[in-house]
Parts: structure tokens; C-alpha cells; sequence
């Protein structure tokens, strides 16, 4: 009768072949099947008795009544974790029964430090049991059936000699003990000789050909093993396993990652007078402060005459609409939408209703409108929506353009001449627009992150920012001279003239290195050894498109569909969105466009979507799932993209991705619409890696997507736990972490394993600093804001593939996001 081994865990059942460890994947430890965890509880698979639990908690081995012995190994190289992410719920000895739980795990956690998640489920004592079936290819569920098991008949083993038993001791030097790999290594050499092999451990005794009874003894570095042997060849047997066990058997260089951390360079300290912040958009400037102290508006409360007044805020209004159309003309996408929802709200009915109401009562237009204002405001607050209280900002924003208008109070801008850099407590992105007309060189901000709104936006015009510099700018008065560095991070007020000067030539440099970067711009990209590495633009309409094509984009990478969504009353229509995809695609004919499907909720509400209030948005219904809650858009979306000629130049590309089904299920929506359009040519689809959860399922989602591209910005606010709205923690949100650096590395190894490539079109491929990491952590193709085409392309001909991997693979060894970004200052300075 067969015994059913039932799978320990939640997850995708895969052949021991596809496990990246030959100890695995050649089966030295014995034959079974692999599973990629989706979930983080290990259940006992049969009936039976707990052999082993590693003391680490990484690994557990079984025997069941009929003898069949098996061991459960969560992730590769995570004995190396001690323990951390483990939780044993079990102890050895402990009789289980199937499905009991056994061991729990933080996923993430383990998953940072581990070389990979994939976990074994091996029969280690296979010359007594045969696997009959198996399940690969395909999802399991905890308990669901994963292999069955028949008994093979044994014949005794007969010795040819005279029973005299040989030993010998022996040290053990393995940092971490005999675990799963090294008994597998001890197992493989016993196998070559007929003699009985065993070591013992204190009053514990294990044959050397068991897996399990190595785990068994519970060794450690440093402890006294005996090794003895009886048989014809127990000699030679005996040398071959003490001298493997006085070997580290290669343990030891893996464990010790310290010769490259020692080869990081040190944090700089700051100079005297210097003024640390954070990078929110990369580059130098010079010049005089100016501070931007906004000061209330002070309007009449008393009006004169209802008609004067109404009069008055309409001309007012038609001046504030005017100069918002003046803004989102001259802007690019980002710009655009900020000022199309700074006309919605000019244009709000309940707003100018809440105003006339006052007026008719005897305000003045000013007095009227700021009071409707803050009656909208105190409805916000009164939801309890974060990011509905978000939108106030907007509202003072457009309460302040108004009263501007009535008064003729002067604009934020006019305070900020050319070339001037704006020191200020902190920017709203209208603001920072307006004040962008000015040319100032540079931005400091006392709050701010680096992933916000304004920071994004800087980026986009290539303004040079620094963000989160703290009450220490409050020192820096109108006037004051300041080296702002947004490469290494701070400010130099009051400089020397040494210093000035030697700042001044680094500017000349780097202004030389982009006008030659935008002479070779639609040369096509590769690295110094030849790699071809694709470079792209994010856009969000047909002008941003025309932009990158300028700039020598290859394609885009990220086309922002939301633009058509938000900031209206319904949904747009599907010529409507057609009509816009056919018009970016003809802006980049020959090229590829991906188009991100509608990617609202959480922070980017759309009016006539509803979505209940969520105490969390950021964690609720958002990106795909939006989509799939509402199947009418989705359609009506992907078959506007569907028609955009030629087919295929427009690629699907779904966000806020967190599991396989969402993948199938868009994948079946586009094969389904595809058949009914009549289109024979396939159509990719791709997913946007945004969750932790995407990341380290990337070989999961690369069997169903033809693509995946990484959203550094949101999965930076994932991985640290850090809203990259809020003013409290925004500063640490730097997609530069270690934590999430290792991320992007592991979604590029686990899709390449799969033949699929992966992109990054998140902040960080706007950031010249990371572009070689990015490079180097497997990313074949990076999309940028449209400026930053020419210069990405420089730095990617400056590389080769090896110092790029080298540099990588030096990144994540890093302690903090401001130790990866002095490494990056050093490598760039040694290959410039």
C-alpha cells in the first residue's frame, strides 16, 4: 500500500532539478520534490515522529511508521540565518500527526537573508522507498497529496571481514554544524565504498549514510567527532570521511561575507557648517538662498454689494484658470495632472456654491471663498481618510491662488529669482510648479522625502533637491551663498572661495558630460563589453513621448494610463483611450510602449470608482485590484489597447501585482478579448513588481507574465514599512536600502532562471548613482524620466558587466541606503 507524502506547506511544487544547489537538484541528499512557499507554516506530512529540528529551525526531518524518513529544508543557505525568521512548534521526539503545524516563518524576513526560498522535500533514505508520483508544475495546498511512496525490498547487507571496527577523531570545523548540505556530502562519499561508516557525538551514533542521522547528532563548530568503519574497505573509507569532515566543505567562504563589507567605503562625515539631507532629485547647483516664507493673506470681511463680489471671485477664478492651463502646457505629465486637479477644484460646484452662499449674506469674495474653502476643508478631516485629509494641501492651494488674484498679493515665484536655490519648510507640487517658472537652481527642505510628490517632480525638470535637512536650515537667511550637492547629500552655506571654486569646476564637468551624452543620445545602448541594455522613458502623454523620443528613448517603459481617469467625473470611453495610446505609440514608431493598466485607490482616488473608506488604502483595494473589482473598466481598457495599430507595439502591464491569480486572471481577460477582436498576433503582458510578496514570488509570476518591471517606490514604502507621505518617516524612504536593493536582486535572478527580462521603471532608474547598481543586479532594460535618457546612457557605455556586478554585489553587503550611496560616489569616481 502506497504511503502519501502530503505537502508540508502552501505553494508551487517544482522538480529537484530547478533547484539552484546541486546538493538539491543532483540529489546527493536523496529524491523528491520542491516547493516555492506561498505561505509560512510547515506541516507535518504524514503520521509520524519529529527525527531532527536543526537548532537554527531552518530544517526538519520525519520518520513515519513505515519507516519512510523525510526532511523538510525551508530555503537554501539559511542555516547561515541562526535562527532568525524561525519559529520551532515542535521539538525532536515530538509524535506528529499529518498536518500538524511544525515550524512558522517570516517569509520576508528569511527571504532577505536566504539565497533563495525554494524548499525541499526530500526522501532521504530513497534506497529503502521509491517515488511512485509526484506533483510538479503546478500549485499545492498545505495537506493536499505531493508524492507517493512504495517500500523497496532490501536485502541485508553481507561483510566480507572480520568485524574489527577502525576510529579516528576529528575536530569539526563546519561554521554550522553538519546540516542538510554536508550530510549530503558525507552520505555521497560513503556511498563509494562497501564499508559501514558512523560517527558519534557524545551517546549519539549516526550512519554516515543517513541524512537524517547526521542531522540527528545536533553538531556544532568546534566539537570532537568519532569516526569509525568495519569492512573490506573501512581504511579507505574511514581517511575519505575524516579527511571531508576536517574540510569547511566549502561552508566556510560563504559564510563569511566580511573581506567585501571591508571594502566598502565609509559614510563622509559632514564639514564644519555643512548641512546633511536627504537626495530627492540628483545634481549641483550654486548660488544665493532664497527663502520662501509664505505669509497669510489678509482679506475685507465686510463686501460691497452682492453683484461687486460674485464679479469679482469669477474674475478672479477665470484669472487662477488661465494660469493653471499656462502651467500644465509648459509642464509634463506629472505637471499636468496636478493642475488638472487644481481645476477641478477652481471649477468645484459645492465650493463656489459655499462662496456665493456668504457673499449673499455680505462677505467679500475673499472672505467668502476662504471660508468655503475651510468648510471643505473640515468635511475632509471629518471622513478620517488619510488620503482624502491629503487633499487639504490642494485646497489651501488653490484657496491661496484665488485670494492672490483678489488682492494682488505676490505669487510664491516671485520670490524666487533665477538661479537662486529655494530654501523652504516644505513644497506643494502646485507650488513647486509655479516656482519652476522662475529657473531656480536648486531646492532645500527642511521636511520632505525623497519618494514625495515634489521629489518625483524635481526629477522630472531636473532640478537639483535635497529634502529632510531639519531645523538646521532655519539658519540659512535670503541671500546666503550655498554649494548644494544632492549627489552627496548636503549643503555648503557660506563657502570658502577654494571651495566655490573647486565646486564650480565639478559643474563644468558635469555639464560637459551631458552635452556629450546628448550628442550620442540616439546612439543605441550597451555596455562597454557589449550587453545591450534597453533604455526608456515613463510618460503620461503624447508630449512626454515626443520628449523621450527627442531625447533617444528606445521606448517607454511605464506609460501612466491614470492620466485619462483622474480628475473627472466618468470614466473615459474606450475610443477616448484608444484615440491617446494610438497617438503615444505613433510618437515612438517601431518601439515598444508598455502600458500600465489603471493604477488608482489608495492615494489616487477616482471619483466614480467607489471604493468604501479604508483605515489602511495603502493596503487596500488599489492597482489590479481595482480592476478585477470592477470588470467593465478593465475590459473597456485593454481592448483600447488591444486596437492600437501595430499590433503589439502596445504591451499590457498590470500594477500593484501580489499573486499569480491576478496575473491568470487579466491573462484570460486579454486572451479572451484578443479571439473576439480577431487579433492573431499574440499581445505581452507583463507585471509591475511593487510588493514584497511579487518579489519573492518573481519565478512564480515569470511562468505566467512575458515581462516584469520593478516600482521602486512602492515597494521601497513596503519593504521599510515607511509611508512615503508621511512627513514623520519619508526621509528614510531611500530606494537605495540594502533591504530593498537585495529585492530587486532576487526578482531579476528569479525571472532570469524563468527566461524572462525584468525592467525598473520606478524613481530609482532616474538615479545616476543606481543605475550601475541596477545593472548589475540582472535589470536589462531601465525607463527614466524622459531627461535623464542621454546621461542614463553615458553611465550604462561607462560600465562593463562584470565591474557592474562586482559594484552590485558590494551594494548588498551595506549596512543603510547612505552607505550604498558613498560606495556608489566611490565607484563613480573610479570609473568617471
Amino acid at each position: 500500500m502506497a504511503l502519501i507524502i502530503t505537502s508540508p506547506l502552501r505553494g508551487w511544487a517544482a522538480p529537484l532539478d530547478s533547484v539552484p544547489d546541486p546538493v538539491f537538484a543532483q540529489r546527493m541528499m536523496g529524491d523528491g520534490v520542491a516547493i516555492q512557499p506561498l505561505g509560512d507554516t510547515v506541516c507535518a506530512p504524514f503520521d509520524g515522529e519529529v527525527v531532527t529540528l536543526h537548532e537554527s529551525g531552518h530544517a526538519v526531518s520525519l520518520r513515519s511508521a513505515e519507516g519512510a524518513e523525510v526532511l523538510i529544508h525551508i530555503g537554501l543557505d539559511t542555516v547561515a540565518l541562526k535562527g532568525r525568521g524561525f519559529t520551532p512548534l515542535v521539538a525532536a521526539g515530538t509524535t506528529v500527526a499529518r498536518g500538524d503545524p511544525l515550524i512558522r516563518f517570516d517569509m520576508d524576513s528569511v527571504a532577505l537573508g536566504a539565497t533563495s526560498l525554494i524548499t525541499p522535500v526530500i526522501v532521504t533514505n530513497a534506497e529503502a522507498f521509491t517515488i511512485t508520483r509526484r506533483v510538479t508544475g503546478r500549485a499545492v495546498g498545505a495537506h493536499e497529496e505531493l508524492m507517493a511512496l512504495a517500500p523497496v525490498r532490501v536485502e541485508a547487507r553481507r561483510w566480507s571481514d572480520d568485524g574489527t571496527v577502525i576510529e579516528e577523531r576529528v575536530t569539526l570545523v563546519l561554521p554550522h554544524g553538519i546540516h542538510a548540505r554536508p550530510a549530503a556530502r558525507l552520505g555521497e562519499c560513503a556511498r563509494r565504498f562497501e564499508a559501514e561508516v558512523h560517527l558519534l557525538h557524545g551517546d549519539k551514533r549516526g550512519d554516515v549514510r543517513s541524512t537524517v542521522a547526521l542531522l540527528a547528532l545536533g553538531t556544532r563548530l568546534g566539537d570532537e567527532l568519532r569516526v569509525q568503519a568495519r569492512g573490506s574497505d573501512a581504511e579507505a573509507a574511514l581517511a575519505a570521511i575524516v579527511a571531508l569532515l576536517g574540510s569547511d566543505m566549502g561552508e566556510g567562504a560563504a559564510a563569511a561575507p566580511a573581506p567585501v563589507a571591508a571594502a566598502i567605503p565609509a559614510v563622509p562625515a559632514l564639514q564644519a557648517g555643512q548641512i546633511g539631507g536627504v537626495i530627492a532629485s540628483p545634481g549641483l547647483a550654486m548660488g544665493p538662498a532664497a527663502r520662501l516664507n509664505q505669509t497669510a493673506i489678509a482679506v475685507e470681511r465686510e463686501g460691497k454689494g452682492s453683484m461687486a463680489e460674485r464679479a469679482a471671485l469669477e474674475a478672479a477664478r477665470s484669472e487662477v484658470r488661465v494660469q493653471i492651463g499656462a502651467r500644465a502646457a509648459r509642464g509634463d505629465a506629472g505637471v499636468a495632472s496636478v493642475m488638472r486637479a487644481h481645476l477641478a477644484l477652481l471649477d468645484d460646484p459645492e465650493l463656489i456654491a459655499g462662496a456665493e452662499a456668504r457673499i449673499t449674506m455680505g462677505n467679500s469674495a475673499g472672505f467668502a471663498w476662504r471660508g468655503s474653502v475651510h468648510d471643505q476643508i473640515t468635511t475632509l478631516k471629518a471622513t478620517g481618510n488619510a488620503h482624502l485629509i491629503e487633499r487639504t494641501d490642494d485646497l489651501i492651494d488653490i484657496e491661496r491662488q484665488v485670494l492672490r488674484a483678489l488682492t494682488g498679493a505676490p505669487a510664491d515665484a516671485d520670490a524666487v529669482p533665477a538661479g537662486a536655490i529655494l530654501v523652504a519648510d516644505d513644497l506643494l507640487p502646485s507650488q513647486l510648479v509655479a516656482i519652476a517658472a522662475s529657473k531656480p537652481a536648486g531646492i532645500c527642505l527642511t521636511r520632505g522625502g525623497p519618494t514625495s510628490h515634489v521629489a518625483i517632480l524635481c526629477a522630472g525638470m531636473g532640478l537639483p533637491a535635497l529634502v529632510a535637512m531639519g531645523n538646521a536650515l532655519d539658519a540659512i537667511g535670503d541671500g546666503t551663498m550655498l554649494l548644494l550637492d544632492a549627489e552627496a547629500g548636503h549643503v555648503t552655506p557660506n563657502p570658502s572661495r577654494a571651495d566655490s571654486e573647486a565646486f564650480a569646476v565639478r559643474l563644468a564637468k558635469r555639464d560637459a558630460r551631458r552635452e556629450a551624452a546628448r550628442a550620442a543620445a540616439a546612439d543605441t545602448c550597451r555596455t562597454a563589453d557589449g550587453v545591450r541594455i534597453e533604455l526608456f522613458a515613463n510618460l503620461g502623454t503624447v508630449e512626454d513621448a515626443k520628449t523621450a523620443a527627442a531625447q533617444g528613448a528606445e521606448g517607454s517603459g511605464l506609460v501612466r494610463s491614470e492620466f485619462l481617469f483622474l480628475d473627472r467625473d466618468d470614466a473615459p470611453s474606450e475610443d477616448e483611450q484608444h484615440a491617446a495610446y494610438q497617438r503615444i505609440a505613433d510618437a515612438l514608431p517601431g518601439k515598444p510602449v508598455i502600458v500600465r493598466l489603471l493604477d488608482v485607490g489608495g492615494d489616487k482616488p477616482a471619483a466614480y470608482i467607489p471604493i468604501d473608506a479604508e483605515e489602511n488604502p495603502a493596503l487596500g483595494l488599489r492597482g489590479i485590484r481595482v480592476g478585477l473589482a470592477h470588470r467593465s473598466l478593465l475590459e473597456t481598457q485593454v481592448r483600447a489597447i488591444l486596437r492600437v495599430e501595430p499590433v503589439g507595439q502596445c504591451r499590457i502591464m498590470l500594477p500593484m501585482v501580489a499573486s499569480v491569480a491576478e496575473v491568470c486572471a487579466v491573462r484570460e481577460v486579454v486572451e479572451r478579448l484578443r479571439g473576439e477582436m480577431g487579433i492573431a498576433s499574440p499581445v505581452e503582458v507583463g507585471v509591475m513588481v511593487e510588493t514584497p510578496a511579487a518579489a519573492i514570488t518573481a519565478d512564480l509570476l515569470a511562468a505566467e507574465a512575458d515581462f516584469l518591471s520593478i516600482g521602486t517606490n512602492d515597494l521601497t514604502q513596503y519593504v521599510l514599512a515607511m509611508d512615503r507621505g508621511n512627513p514623520a518617516v519619508a526621509a528614510g524612504v531611500d530606494a537605495m536600502h540594502p533591504a530593498v536593493l537585495r529585492l530587486i536582486g532576487e526578482t531579476c535572478r528569479r525571472a532570469a532562471a524563468k527566461g524572462r527580462w525584468v525592467g525598473v521603471c520606478g524613481g530609482l532608474a532616474s538615479d545616476p548613482a543606481a543605475v550601475p547598481i541596477l545593472i548589475g543586479l540582472g535589470a536589462t532594460e531601465l525607463s527614466t524620466v524622459p531627461g535623464f535618457v542621454p546621461e542614463a546612457k553615458a553611465i550604462v557605455r561607462g560600465l562593463t558587466l562584470a565591474d557592474a556586478r562586482a559594484h552590485a554585489e558590494q551594494a548588498l553587503q551595506c549596512a543603510s541606503a547612505a552607505e550604498v550611496r558613498a560606495l556608489a560616489r566611490a565607484f563613480e569616481e573610479k570609473t568617471r
